[in-house]
């Protein structure tokens, strides 16, 4: 089992919600939260001043999948993602040991569908 976390921009989430539901995989969390790339941010003007927003909003989602579905989930994920401007975000995968459904104790590949 893969555990996807995907940083992405908050307008694409409903992209992305989408693509992922039209290949079958409804369930995911998603939190808000702030950081910067290599972009460091960007500067905005408000009443003639100039500031700098070190942090962007942004949204993480997180999705744990079996194996087999990974590539299709990222797949999912990069292209109703992506706009082709900096800031698009990251995908980052990592092992999961084990997954337990806390309803019914059942455990692994099961408990992830």
């Amino acid at each position: 089992m893969k555990k996807i976390e995907a940083i992405i921009r908050p307008e694409k989430i409903q992209d992305v919600v989408a693509s992922l539901e039209s290949i079958g995989y409804p369930g995911v969390t998603v939190s808000e939260v702030q950081g910067h790339g290599k972009q460091r941010g960007v500067t905005e003007q408000w009443r003639g001043q100039k500031y700098q927003v070190t942090f962007l909003p942004k949204l993480k989602l997180e999705i744990v999948v079996k194996d087999a579905d990974l590539n299709r989930i990222i797949k999912a994920i990069s292209s109703a993602a992506k706009t082709e401007n900096v800031g698009d975000g990251k995908i980052f995968v990592s092992d999961i040991q084990d997954v337990i459904r806390i309803r019914t104790d059942e455990r692994g590949d099961i408990a992830v569908g």
